[in-house]
């Protein structure tokens, strides 16, 4: 359903919203991610228009939030890469349907709406603070992150 480029901007995302104190390299990035880096530095120049990231180039450059992980959804992030569009008139331009959706685009007009909403109502902050026994991007390198954070806020 979402992209696999949309998946990658949210792995990117969970990443950031780990280290909220410091910039993270697109190639450390790239290898938490499990994202080629080239394509990585793409999806984050769309992560920066959309205000979700901000990142500075140079030797200890990198990537981070652009605001708290808490201020920042899914639905932020879905939607700076391929925003979610309801259906507001028929996509067949039936002249019958001009006062209301058919009951086939109805139905998925309210699938979407049920998506926006679960999507919006989830921060990155959610998504990395509710591990129940499993975390995101579960790799060696990321689980040394999290122990860090983690242990820093004991």
């Amino acid at each position: 359903m979402l992209s696999q480029t949309t998946e990658y901007a949210l792995r990117a995302t969970i990443c950031l919203a780990y280290r909220p104190d410091g910039l993270v390299s697109t190639s450390e990035l790239a290898e938490m991610t499990k994202v080629p880096m080239n394509y990585l530095a793409k999806v984050l120049q769309l992560l920066a228009r959309s205000e979700i990231v901000t990142g500075r180039r140079g030797v200890g450059g990198g990537y981070r939030l652009s605001r708290p992980a808490s201020e920042v959804s899914m639905l932020d992030v879905i939607n700076a890469i391929d925003p979610i569009q309801r259906i507001k008139c028929c996509p067949l331009d039936l002249k019958n349907h001009t006062s209301a959706l058919c009951p086939l685009h109805h139905k998925l007009d309210e699938a979407i709406d049920i998506l926006i909403k679960q999507f919006s109502g989830v921060s990155m902050a959610d998504l990395i603070s509710d591990l129940g026994g499993t975390m995101p991007l579960c790799d060696e390198k990321m689980t040394a992150v999290v122990e860090l954070t983690l242990g820093q806020k004991s």
